[in-house]
Protein backbone atom coordinates (compact mmCIF):
# COMPACT_ATOMS: atom_id res chain seq x y z
CA UNK A 1 0.00 0.00 0.00
CA UNK A 2 2.65 2.52 1.05
CA UNK A 3 4.63 1.90 -2.16
CA UNK A 4 1.98 3.51 -4.36
CA UNK A 5 2.70 6.94 -2.82
CA UNK A 6 6.46 6.68 -3.30
CA UNK A 7 6.15 5.66 -6.94
CA UNK A 8 3.72 8.41 -7.81
CA UNK A 9 6.29 11.23 -7.45
CA UNK A 10 8.42 10.05 -10.41
CA UNK A 11 7.58 11.65 -13.79
CA UNK A 12 9.77 9.77 -16.29
CA UNK A 13 12.31 7.09 -15.33
CA UNK A 14 15.80 7.59 -16.75
CA UNK A 15 18.65 5.22 -17.48
CA UNK A 16 22.07 5.50 -15.93
CA UNK A 17 25.19 6.53 -17.85
CA UNK A 18 27.54 3.71 -16.93
CA UNK A 19 29.40 1.32 -19.22
CA UNK A 20 27.18 -1.59 -18.28
CA UNK A 21 23.43 -1.52 -17.77
CA UNK A 22 22.15 -1.80 -14.21
CA UNK A 23 18.60 -2.05 -12.93
CA UNK A 24 17.00 -1.87 -9.48
CA UNK A 25 16.40 -5.49 -8.50
CA UNK A 26 14.80 -6.48 -5.17
CA UNK A 27 17.21 -8.13 -2.75
CA UNK A 28 15.40 -11.46 -2.85
CA UNK A 29 15.85 -11.59 -6.65
CA UNK A 30 19.60 -10.96 -6.72
CA UNK A 31 21.56 -13.82 -8.28
CA UNK A 32 18.43 -15.40 -9.79
CA UNK A 33 17.14 -15.15 -13.33
CA UNK A 34 13.65 -16.48 -12.63
CA UNK A 35 11.84 -15.72 -9.38
CA UNK A 36 8.36 -16.76 -8.26
CA UNK A 37 6.50 -15.00 -5.46
CA UNK A 38 3.35 -15.91 -3.62
CA UNK A 39 1.72 -13.34 -1.38
CA UNK A 40 -1.36 -13.40 0.81
CA UNK A 41 -2.86 -10.79 3.08
CA UNK A 42 -5.85 -9.52 4.95
CA UNK A 43 -6.78 -5.92 5.72
CA UNK A 44 -9.70 -3.78 6.79
CA UNK A 45 -10.81 -0.95 4.51
CA UNK A 46 -13.00 1.70 6.14
CA UNK A 47 -14.25 3.11 2.81
CA UNK A 48 -14.04 0.57 -0.01
CA UNK A 49 -15.57 2.92 -2.62
CA UNK A 50 -13.76 6.09 -1.56
CA UNK A 51 -17.15 7.73 -0.98
CA UNK A 52 -17.43 11.27 0.48
CA UNK A 53 -20.23 10.11 2.81
CA UNK A 54 -22.21 6.99 3.73
CA UNK A 55 -18.96 5.02 3.70
CA UNK A 56 -19.03 1.24 3.42
CA UNK A 57 -16.33 -0.71 5.27
CA UNK A 58 -15.21 -4.28 4.69
CA UNK A 59 -12.59 -6.90 5.36
CA UNK A 60 -10.50 -7.61 2.27
CA UNK A 61 -8.64 -10.88 1.65
CA UNK A 62 -5.83 -10.82 -0.88
CA UNK A 63 -3.89 -13.38 -2.91
CA UNK A 64 -0.97 -12.07 -4.98
CA UNK A 65 1.12 -14.45 -7.13
CA UNK A 66 3.85 -13.10 -9.42
CA UNK A 67 6.79 -14.16 -11.56
CA UNK A 68 9.78 -12.11 -12.70
CA UNK A 69 12.78 -12.61 -14.96
CA UNK A 70 15.99 -10.55 -14.76
CA UNK A 71 19.04 -11.34 -16.86
CA UNK A 72 21.96 -9.73 -18.65
CA UNK A 73 21.68 -10.96 -22.23
CA UNK A 74 25.14 -9.58 -22.96
CA UNK A 75 27.61 -7.35 -21.11
CA UNK A 76 25.73 -4.36 -22.55
CA UNK A 77 22.10 -5.58 -22.63
CA UNK A 78 19.73 -6.15 -19.72
CA UNK A 79 16.27 -7.71 -19.92
CA UNK A 80 13.62 -7.65 -17.21
CA UNK A 81 10.06 -8.98 -17.39
CA UNK A 82 7.39 -9.56 -14.77
CA UNK A 83 3.78 -10.57 -14.33
CA UNK A 84 1.90 -9.64 -11.17
CA UNK A 85 -1.65 -10.69 -10.33
CA UNK A 86 -3.74 -9.61 -7.36
CA UNK A 87 -7.05 -11.12 -6.31
CA UNK A 88 -9.03 -9.17 -3.72
CA UNK A 89 -12.08 -10.70 -2.08
CA UNK A 90 -14.05 -7.78 -0.59
CA UNK A 91 -16.36 -9.41 1.90
CA UNK A 92 -19.09 -6.74 2.11
CA UNK A 93 -18.92 -5.42 -1.45
CA UNK A 94 -22.30 -5.68 -3.25
CA UNK A 95 -22.52 -7.52 -6.55
CA UNK A 96 -18.96 -8.32 -7.68
CA UNK A 97 -16.98 -9.09 -4.50
CA UNK A 98 -13.94 -10.68 -6.21
CA UNK A 99 -11.64 -8.27 -8.04
CA UNK A 100 -8.57 -9.08 -10.13
CA UNK A 101 -5.66 -6.88 -11.15
CA UNK A 102 -3.07 -7.98 -13.74
CA UNK A 103 0.18 -6.13 -14.47
CA UNK A 104 2.61 -7.21 -17.21
CA UNK A 105 5.84 -5.28 -17.73
CA UNK A 106 8.93 -5.69 -19.89
CA UNK A 107 12.13 -3.63 -19.78
CA UNK A 108 15.07 -3.72 -22.20
CA UNK A 109 18.16 -1.59 -21.62
CA UNK A 110 21.24 -1.49 -23.84
CA UNK A 111 24.53 0.33 -23.43
CA UNK A 112 26.19 1.33 -26.71
CA UNK A 113 29.19 2.73 -24.86
CA UNK A 114 30.33 4.10 -21.49
CA UNK A 115 27.96 7.09 -21.75
CA UNK A 116 25.35 5.93 -24.27
CA UNK A 117 22.28 4.04 -22.96
CA UNK A 118 18.91 3.18 -24.51
CA UNK A 119 16.17 2.18 -22.04
CA UNK A 120 12.72 0.90 -23.11
CA UNK A 121 9.86 -0.14 -20.80
CA UNK A 122 6.38 -1.40 -21.65
CA UNK A 123 3.76 -1.87 -18.91
CA UNK A 124 0.17 -3.03 -19.37
CA UNK A 125 -2.33 -3.14 -16.49
CA UNK A 126 -5.86 -4.47 -16.11
CA UNK A 127 -7.14 -2.93 -12.89
CA UNK A 128 -10.41 -4.00 -11.31
CA UNK A 129 -9.66 -2.67 -7.84
CA UNK A 130 -8.07 0.81 -7.97
CA UNK A 131 -6.32 1.75 -4.74
CA UNK A 132 -7.27 5.38 -5.34
CA UNK A 133 -10.84 5.74 -6.58
CA UNK A 134 -11.99 8.71 -8.65
CA UNK A 135 -12.90 11.71 -6.46
CA UNK A 136 -15.82 13.94 -7.33
CA UNK A 137 -17.78 11.44 -9.40
CA UNK A 138 -21.09 9.79 -8.45
CA UNK A 139 -20.44 6.58 -6.54
CA UNK A 140 -19.93 3.74 -8.96
CA UNK A 141 -19.20 0.16 -7.90
CA UNK A 142 -17.06 -0.41 -11.00
CA UNK A 143 -14.23 2.03 -11.70
CA UNK A 144 -12.05 -0.62 -13.33
CA UNK A 145 -9.88 0.35 -16.28
CA UNK A 146 -7.06 -0.75 -18.56
CA UNK A 147 -3.82 1.24 -18.64
CA UNK A 148 -0.91 0.97 -21.04
CA UNK A 149 2.33 2.88 -20.49
CA UNK A 150 5.35 2.95 -22.79
CA UNK A 151 8.60 4.68 -21.80
CA UNK A 152 11.78 5.18 -23.79
CA UNK A 153 14.89 7.21 -23.01
CA UNK A 154 18.29 7.64 -24.60
CA UNK A 155 21.26 9.28 -22.90
CA UNK A 156 24.61 10.21 -24.44
CA UNK A 157 27.62 12.47 -23.98
CA UNK A 158 28.78 15.36 -26.18
CA UNK A 159 32.39 15.54 -25.10
CA UNK A 160 33.83 15.45 -21.60
CA UNK A 161 31.30 17.70 -19.87
CA UNK A 162 28.21 18.05 -22.08
CA UNK A 163 25.51 15.41 -22.35
CA UNK A 164 21.88 15.03 -23.34
CA UNK A 165 18.85 12.84 -22.78
CA UNK A 166 15.85 12.26 -25.02
CA UNK A 167 12.82 10.67 -23.36
CA UNK A 168 9.17 9.95 -24.07
CA UNK A 169 6.15 8.46 -22.32
CA UNK A 170 2.87 7.35 -23.86
CA UNK A 171 -0.15 6.43 -21.74
CA UNK A 172 -3.59 5.09 -22.68
CA UNK A 173 -6.51 5.02 -20.21
CA UNK A 174 -9.58 2.90 -21.05
CA UNK A 175 -12.42 2.58 -18.50
CA UNK A 176 -14.78 -0.40 -18.54
CA UNK A 177 -18.03 1.44 -17.69
CA UNK A 178 -19.44 3.44 -20.62
CA UNK A 179 -20.29 6.52 -18.53
CA UNK A 180 -16.71 6.75 -17.22
CA UNK A 181 -15.22 5.92 -20.62
CA UNK A 182 -17.05 8.83 -22.23
CA UNK A 183 -15.62 11.18 -19.60
CA UNK A 184 -12.10 9.87 -19.00
CA UNK A 185 -10.80 7.64 -21.83
CA UNK A 186 -7.74 9.43 -23.19
CA UNK A 187 -4.23 9.26 -24.60
CA UNK A 188 -1.36 11.17 -22.99
CA UNK A 189 1.97 11.80 -24.73
CA UNK A 190 4.95 13.37 -22.99
CA UNK A 191 8.30 13.95 -24.74
CA UNK A 192 11.36 15.75 -23.47
CA UNK A 193 14.89 16.82 -24.27
CA UNK A 194 17.39 17.75 -21.56
CA UNK A 195 20.92 19.11 -21.91
CA UNK A 196 23.36 18.80 -19.04
CA UNK A 197 26.76 20.19 -18.19
CA UNK A 198 29.12 18.79 -15.54
CA UNK A 199 30.08 21.88 -13.57
CA UNK A 200 32.23 19.67 -11.33
CA UNK A 201 32.48 16.04 -10.29
CA UNK A 202 29.68 16.71 -7.81
CA UNK A 203 27.35 19.09 -9.64
CA UNK A 204 25.52 18.87 -12.96
CA UNK A 205 23.53 21.79 -14.42
CA UNK A 206 20.55 21.02 -16.66
CA UNK A 207 18.14 22.68 -19.03
CA UNK A 208 15.03 20.82 -20.19
CA UNK A 209 12.10 21.15 -22.57
CA UNK A 210 9.00 18.93 -22.39
CA UNK A 211 5.91 18.74 -24.56
CA UNK A 212 2.67 17.13 -23.41
CA UNK A 213 -0.44 16.31 -25.43
CA UNK A 214 -3.64 15.07 -23.76
CA UNK A 215 -6.35 13.86 -26.13
CA UNK A 216 -9.72 12.56 -24.94
CA UNK A 217 -11.67 9.96 -26.92
CA UNK A 218 -14.95 11.90 -26.68
CA UNK A 219 -15.77 15.62 -26.44
CA UNK A 220 -12.13 16.44 -27.14
CA UNK A 221 -13.03 19.96 -28.21
CA UNK A 222 -14.09 20.47 -24.59
CA UNK A 223 -11.25 18.67 -22.76
CA UNK A 224 -8.10 18.33 -24.93
CA UNK A 225 -4.95 20.27 -24.03
CA UNK A 226 -1.27 20.79 -24.91
CA UNK A 227 1.56 21.95 -22.67
CA UNK A 228 5.08 23.26 -23.19
CA UNK A 229 7.47 23.03 -20.23
CA UNK A 230 10.68 25.06 -19.91
CA UNK A 231 12.84 23.96 -16.96
CA UNK A 232 16.31 24.54 -15.57
CA UNK A 233 18.03 23.12 -12.53
CA UNK A 234 20.85 21.01 -11.19
CA UNK A 235 21.75 17.65 -9.67
CA UNK A 236 24.14 17.59 -6.73
CA UNK A 237 25.73 14.33 -5.51
CA UNK A 238 28.45 15.12 -2.96
CA UNK A 239 28.68 11.50 -1.80
CA UNK A 240 27.24 8.03 -2.30
CA UNK A 241 24.86 8.66 0.60
CA UNK A 242 23.36 12.04 -0.36
CA UNK A 243 21.75 13.37 -3.53
CA UNK A 244 19.80 16.51 -4.41
CA UNK A 245 17.81 17.32 -7.55
CA UNK A 246 16.20 20.71 -8.31
CA UNK A 247 14.11 21.82 -11.33
CA UNK A 248 12.21 25.05 -11.83
CA UNK A 249 10.49 26.83 -14.68
CA UNK A 250 7.08 27.31 -16.21
CA UNK A 251 4.34 25.51 -18.10
CA UNK A 252 2.38 27.03 -20.98
CA UNK A 253 -0.92 25.13 -21.17
CA UNK A 254 -3.28 25.50 -24.12
CA UNK A 255 -6.78 24.15 -23.49
CA UNK A 256 -9.58 23.29 -25.90
CA UNK A 257 -12.85 24.86 -24.74
CA UNK A 258 -11.25 26.71 -21.80
CA UNK A 259 -8.81 29.60 -21.25
CA UNK A 260 -5.08 29.00 -21.72
CA UNK A 261 -2.71 29.36 -18.80
CA UNK A 262 0.94 29.99 -17.93
CA UNK A 263 1.91 28.59 -14.54
CA UNK A 264 5.09 27.92 -12.54
CA UNK A 265 6.52 24.40 -12.40
CA UNK A 266 8.88 23.10 -9.71
CA UNK A 267 10.43 19.74 -8.80
CA UNK A 268 12.69 19.15 -5.80
CA UNK A 269 13.88 15.85 -4.32
CA UNK A 270 16.58 14.96 -1.80
CA UNK A 271 17.72 11.66 -0.30
CA UNK A 272 20.16 10.75 2.45
CA UNK A 273 21.22 7.13 3.19
CA UNK A 274 22.39 7.34 6.78
CA UNK A 275 23.04 3.61 7.31
CA UNK A 276 22.69 0.43 5.27
CA UNK A 277 18.98 -0.13 4.44
CA UNK A 278 18.10 3.15 6.16
CA UNK A 279 17.35 6.44 4.44
CA UNK A 280 15.29 9.60 4.53
CA UNK A 281 13.96 11.34 1.43
CA UNK A 282 11.81 14.41 0.89
CA UNK A 283 10.61 16.64 -1.89
CA UNK A 284 8.18 19.11 -3.37
CA UNK A 285 6.40 19.20 -6.73
CA UNK A 286 4.29 22.03 -8.15
CA UNK A 287 2.31 20.89 -11.18
CA UNK A 288 -0.97 21.09 -13.09
CA UNK A 289 -2.51 17.62 -13.45
CA UNK A 290 -5.54 15.90 -14.96
CA UNK A 291 -8.68 15.70 -12.84
CA UNK A 292 -11.45 13.10 -12.61
CA UNK A 293 -14.57 15.32 -12.70
CA UNK A 294 -13.69 16.95 -16.03
CA UNK A 295 -17.20 18.36 -16.53
CA UNK A 296 -16.75 20.95 -13.78
CA UNK A 297 -12.98 21.49 -13.77
CA UNK A 298 -10.28 21.74 -16.43
CA UNK A 299 -7.36 20.63 -14.20
CA UNK A 300 -6.03 20.65 -10.67
CA UNK A 301 -2.97 22.65 -9.61
CA UNK A 302 -1.14 20.67 -6.93
CA UNK A 303 1.51 21.62 -4.37
CA UNK A 304 2.82 18.18 -3.36
CA UNK A 305 5.06 17.96 -0.27
CA UNK A 306 6.29 14.48 0.65
CA UNK A 307 8.69 12.76 3.01
CA UNK A 308 9.69 9.13 3.40
CA UNK A 309 11.78 7.40 6.06
CA UNK A 310 13.00 3.82 6.10
CA UNK A 311 14.94 2.55 9.11
CA UNK A 312 16.54 -0.84 9.67
CA UNK A 313 15.56 -1.77 13.23
CA UNK A 314 17.56 -4.98 13.04
CA UNK A 315 19.04 -7.33 10.46
CA UNK A 316 15.57 -8.81 9.87
CA UNK A 317 13.23 -5.89 10.66
CA UNK A 318 12.63 -2.65 8.79
CA UNK A 319 10.22 0.18 9.53
CA UNK A 320 9.00 2.77 7.04
CA UNK A 321 6.90 5.92 7.22
CA UNK A 322 5.51 8.08 4.42
CA UNK A 323 3.68 11.40 4.60
CA UNK A 324 2.26 13.38 1.71
CA UNK A 325 0.28 16.63 1.86
CA UNK A 326 -1.21 18.31 -1.23
CA UNK A 327 -2.72 21.80 -0.96
CA UNK A 328 -4.43 22.12 -4.34
CA UNK A 329 -6.67 24.35 -6.40
CA UNK A 330 -9.44 22.95 -8.58
CA UNK A 331 -9.44 25.04 -11.77
CA UNK A 332 -13.10 25.55 -12.65
CA UNK A 333 -14.60 25.66 -16.12
CA UNK A 334 -15.89 29.15 -16.97
CA UNK A 335 -19.65 29.33 -16.56
CA UNK A 336 -19.86 25.95 -14.80
CA UNK A 337 -17.74 26.23 -11.66
CA UNK A 338 -15.40 28.61 -9.92
CA UNK A 339 -11.95 27.69 -8.61
CA UNK A 340 -12.04 25.73 -5.36
CA UNK A 341 -9.45 24.82 -2.73
CA UNK A 342 -8.65 21.30 -1.61
CA UNK A 343 -6.15 19.63 0.72
CA UNK A 344 -5.28 15.94 0.55
CA UNK A 345 -3.14 14.17 3.15
CA UNK A 346 -1.77 10.64 2.93
CA UNK A 347 0.01 8.81 5.71
CA UNK A 348 1.48 5.34 5.40
CA UNK A 349 3.45 3.23 7.87
CA UNK A 350 4.77 -0.31 7.60
CA UNK A 351 6.79 -2.76 9.67
CA UNK A 352 8.50 -5.53 7.72
CA UNK A 353 10.09 -8.67 9.14
CA UNK A 354 12.21 -11.14 7.18
CA UNK A 355 12.61 -14.21 9.41
CA UNK A 356 14.66 -16.05 6.78
CA UNK A 357 15.66 -15.64 3.16
CA UNK A 358 12.66 -15.69 0.85
CA UNK A 359 10.08 -14.91 3.55
CA UNK A 360 8.63 -11.49 4.31
CA UNK A 361 5.89 -10.51 6.78
CA UNK A 362 4.63 -6.94 6.95
CA UNK A 363 1.99 -4.98 8.78
CA UNK A 364 0.83 -1.66 7.37
CA UNK A 365 -1.61 1.19 7.86
CA UNK A 366 -2.65 3.76 5.23
CA UNK A 367 -4.73 6.85 5.95
CA UNK A 368 -6.17 9.10 3.20
CA UNK A 369 -7.99 12.34 4.05
CA UNK A 370 -9.28 14.95 1.58
CA UNK A 371 -10.91 18.18 2.72
CA UNK A 372 -12.36 19.98 -0.32
CA UNK A 373 -14.56 22.99 -1.02
CA UNK A 374 -16.31 20.58 -3.39
CA UNK A 375 -18.09 18.27 -0.89
CA UNK A 376 -18.32 15.48 -3.45
CA UNK A 377 -14.50 15.17 -3.36
CA UNK A 378 -14.17 14.75 0.43
CA UNK A 379 -12.55 11.52 1.57
CA UNK A 380 -11.81 9.75 4.85
CA UNK A 381 -10.29 6.28 4.42
CA UNK A 382 -8.14 3.99 6.56
CA UNK A 383 -6.67 0.62 5.62
CA UNK A 384 -4.92 -1.63 8.15
CA UNK A 385 -3.57 -5.02 7.19
CA UNK A 386 -0.98 -7.80 7.27
CA UNK A 387 0.79 -9.38 4.29
CA UNK A 388 2.94 -12.50 3.99
CA UNK A 389 5.13 -13.16 0.94
CA UNK A 390 7.36 -16.06 -0.05
CA UNK A 391 9.90 -15.84 -2.89
CA UNK A 392 11.55 -18.84 -4.49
Amino acid sequence: MIKRCIASIILISTAGTLGAVYAPIPEEELGKALVFKLGAGVFHDSNIFGAPRDERDSMVYRLAPSVSYNASLTDQTFLSASYDATMDYVEDRPENDTLWTHILSVRLAHSFGPDSVLDITEKFSIIESPESLLPGLPLNTDQSYDHNQFDVSYTNKLGQRFGYEVKARSQIFAYKVDSLARQLDRNELLVGLSLNYDVSELTRALGEYRFQDVGYDSAGQFKDKESHFFLAGFDYDPSETFSLSVRGGLEQRYRSGAPDDTAPRAEFTARYDYTERSFVSAGYILAIEEISNVQLYTDIQVHRFFANVQHALSAQTTGSLFYNVEPSELLGRPGLSGDRDEVTQRLGAALTWQPRRGWMVSGSVDVDVTDSDDPFRDLDRTRIGVDVRYSF
